[in-house]
C-alpha cells in the first residue's frame, strides 16, 4: 500500500509570514499544500483569491490541492490552473452539472475533485465516483479552521471506500477537518489516503516533527 498524503492548509499558516510557512511545508515531508477557496456565499467566510494563491505557488515546491468552497464554481477552472492547482476540488452541493464541471477540470490537466459536505450522503457520489480522482470529505462544518471533528466521519469514510473498491475506481479519499494525533489513525483504518491538516500542524511548536509523526502513523496504521 503507497504510504497517503498529508496536505497542510495554507487557510490555518500565519499570512503575515505567508512564504515562511509556505518554505516551512516544502522542507517537511508533507506531500501537497492544501487551499481553501471560499467566497462568502456557500460558506459564512472568505479566504482569499488568485492573487494570494499564485504567491503561494510562486514559493511551493509541491502540488496545490485546491478546494472550491464557492457558488457556480466551473466559471473559475482555467483561471485556478493558471494560479497553480495540480487538483481541483469543487463541492457536489454548489455543481448543477457536477459531471460536465469534472471533465472541464480535467480538460484543464488537473485531477478532479469533489468535496461534500458532513451532511450529504456518499450515496450521492455514486454516478460519478469514476469520474472523480479524488473526494475531499468535510469531516467539520465548512468555513473555519480549528472546528470539532464530526466522529460520523469514520462510517462515511467507510462507505465511500466499499464503494470506490466495489465500482472499480481509482479515487482518493482527502479527509478536511479535525485531523490530529487521535483522529488521523481511525480516519486511515476506515481508507482514507489524504489527510489535510491545520491547526494541528500550524500551532505546533515543532512543525516538522509533527507533520513527519503523522507519516510514520501513516506507515504504522497500514502495517497493523
Amino acid at each position: 500500500m503507497n504510504s497517503p498524503i498529508i496536505a497542510p492548509s495554507i487557510l490555518s499558516a500565519d499570512f503575515a509570514n505567508l512564504q515562511r510557512d509556505v518554505e516551512m511545508i516544502n522542507r517537511s515531508e508533507a506531500d501537497w499544500f492544501h487551499v481553501d477557496i471560499m467566497d462568502g456565499v456557500f460558506v459564512p467566510n472568505i479566504s482569499f483569491g488568485f492573487p494570494v494563491q499564485k504567491a503561494i505557488q510562486k514559493h511551493a515546491t509541491k502540488p496545490l490541492d485546491v478546494h472550491l468552497m464557492i457558488v457556480q464554481p466551473e466559471r473559475y477552472i482555467k483561471e485556478f490552473k493558471e494560479a497553480g492547482a495540480a487538483i481541483l476540488s469543487v463541492h457536489i452541493e454548489a455543481s448543477t452539472h457536477l459531471n460536465r464541471t469534472l471533465q472541464a477540470i480535467k480538460a484543464e490537466g488537473m485531477k478532479a475533485g469533489v468535496a461534500i459536505n458532513p451532511h450529504t450522503p456518499v450515496s450521492l457520489l455514486a454516478d460519478i465516483i469514476q469520474d472523480a480522482d479524488l473526494v475531499c470529505m468535510m469531516s467539520v462544518n465548512p468555513g473555519f479552521g480549528g472546528q470539532q471533528f464530526i466522529e460520523h466521519t469514520y462510517q462515511k469514510c467507510a462507505e465511500l471506500k466499499e464503494m470506490i473498491v466495489k465500482r472499480n475506481s481509482r479515487c482518493l479519499i482527502e479527509i478536511d477537518g479535525g485531523v490530529n494525533q487521535i483522529t488521523a489513525p481511525k480516519l486511515l483504518t476506515a481508507g482514507a489516503d489524504v489527510l489535510v491538516v491545520g491547526n494541528y500542524v500550524f500551532s505546533s511548536s515543532h512543525p516538522l516533527e509533527t507533520i513527519q509523526s503523522l507519516k510514520k502513523l501513516f506507515s504504522h496504521t497500514h502495517q497493523a
